[in-house]
């Protein structure tokens, strides 16, 4: 046996994974699969003992894949340092993210996570926040709701969602607003921009040879061109808006002293920090802020219309716990909407907003199932699998059961449900974002009735955040129903 066959001959008894060939490696495999690779994935992880696979082809590094919760343990916390994002992760993203907290390691990263921890736990932060999605929802998304309902005309309920959480994240982050919910205008160039950034730096990740992207960039061909026009138009409107704030901090203070800072952007202004930083983790905290909640929410909102008996009990929470006014939704009662957090989670738990993230080993080493890592190994937890795993969630993982979240007293450990991430990276927004979902959910279903029109089962895409295909279009209608008890 040759030194190429007893290397993938190993890889293939030990790991369970994919068909492998000498030189190949599991190419043929990788390629006839490409356009179904969570569902591939899944299939090869659950008929792993270990719950993880090692895959291995011409043209990419070695990859491992994991959903195994002692090793995203592991990774993620145990052996922290010697897991960072690492330079092939930093390079798919860097055009877009640039140092921002997200695509950053070592020093740098510690020194916004610190920053970024601060300002999130900031209780005028969270106020700003609520005062956001309440002016949004009143002013916003709940006419366009009620005019559909008035019309009987069928709106994308992702499309109205993304508009929603773009507005909130840029009045959040930046302190502007770019009007994206107002019907009468059209969706922004920088939203646009954000959309094409992001779509296509994740595509690097997911091609097949990276070679490819990487000359096409060079020669600033195609999707490459395309990305390079949207991450200066990015990164120009959020220059722009720094300056201007600037400007405006500046001839404040000459007014008077103390101005008081409500968006994350003047925060970090008026902290001294390096533009570019503060750009770089503006432009970071907007994605994260903006595609992974609306597309938490799509889905949510669609599991529910599957499970009217479901969607009843969060509807009574939602009633129980609020006057139908807006202004009774304060930041205590939603945190205190166990019901609809556990909806959220099982959302999550079967369409996570990111379906994988990985590592890039700085030395080998060997993971809690005996997998042997390997320096310049990329490393990858699953999310998406995960969820699906009987090892993991039961016999019942495939369904959508929220009591599960409800019967245990002691909450999931991060590492077995790493939406979120686990271990130092944790989301420092992990809080606000569950209040801000919360507030959407609880705002819309005690007024209407959401019915997607499609009986079909929506496809889940994985991009940077994944999405739901083709968007959720519905009817809406107007609630008419009493909670229980009244």
């Amino acid at each position: 046996m040759s030194v190429f066959q007893s290397y993938y001959h190993h890889d293939k008894i030990s790991s369970h994974g994919p068909p492998t060939y000498p030189l190949l490696g599991s190419l043929i495999a990788f390629y006839k699969n490409q356009y179904r690779l969570l569902d591939w994935y899944t299939e090869l992880l659950a008929k792993s003992p270990t719950q993880t696979i090692v895959v291995c082809r011409l043209g990419a590094r070695r990859t491992i894949i994991t959903a195994n919760p002692d090793n995203v343990e592991y990774m993620l916390k145990t052996k922290f340092d010697n897991f960072p994002k690492g330079k092939p992760f930093t390079e798919i993203l860097g055009d877009l993210l640039g140092r921002g907290i997200f695509n950053v390691d070592g020093e740098l990263w510690h020194t916004q996570r610190k920053l970024a921890s601060h300002e999130f736990t900031a209780k005028s932060l969270r106020e700003f926040v609520m005062n956001t999605l309440k002016v949004e929802m009143k002013e916003r998304l709940l006419p366009i709701l009620e005019s559909a309902c008035s019309n009987c005309t069928v709106v994308d309920l992702q499309d109205l969602l993304i508009r929603f959480t773009f507005d909130s994240i840029c009045k959040v982050s930046l302190g502007t607003d770019p009007g994206c919910l107002n019907p009468s205008l059209p969706m922004s160039a920088l939203a646009r921009a954000f959309d094409v950034a992001s779509g296509t730096s994740a595509r690097r990740g997911m091609s097949p040879v990276s070679a490819v992207w990487k000359a096409k960039r060079v020669l600033r061909i195609g999707s490459e061109r395309r990305l390079r026009e949207a991450v200066e138009l990015v990164h120009n409107s959020i220059m722009e808006i720094i300056h201007a704030k600037k400007l405006k901090h500046e001839e404040e203070s000459k007014e008077k002293e103390g101005v008081e800072s409500k968006d994350l952007l003047s925060r970090l202004i008026l902290g001294g920090h390096d533009e570019e930083v503060i750009r770089d983790m503006v432009i970071s905290f907007i994605i994260a802020g903006r595609d992974t909640t609306s597309a938490a929410l799509t889905w949510l909102f669609w599991l529910l219309s599957c499970h009217p008996d479901i969607e009843r009990e969060v509807f009574d929470e939602v009633s129980m716990a609020s006057s139908p006014e807006e202004s009774q939704l304060d930041y205590e009662t939603l945190k205190n909407m166990k019901v609809l957090k556990a909806c959220l989670c099982e959302s999550m738990r079967l369409y996570p907003p990111v379906a994988w993230d990985s590592k890039h080993p700085i030395e080998g080493d060997m993971l809690p199932d005996g997998t042997q890592i390997k320096k310049g190994d990329r490393v990858t937890y699953f999310p998406y699998g995960m969820g699906r795993m009987e090892t993991v969630w039961g016999e019942d993982c495939m369904k959508f059961r929220p009591h599960r979240w409800l019967v245990s007293h002691e909450s999931v450990s991060p590492f077995k449900f790493p939406v979120f991430q686990g271990g130092p990276r944790i989301c420092v927004g992990k809080q606000m974002a569950f209040i801000q979902m919360k507030y959407v959910v609880a705002s819309i279903l005690r007024r209407f009735e959401l019915q997607p029109v499609s009986r079909d089962r929506p496809v889940f895409v994985p991009l940077l955040t994944a999405h739901m295909e083709g968007g959720l279009k519905v009817m809406v209608r107007k609630r008419n129903v009493k909670p229980y008890g009244c």
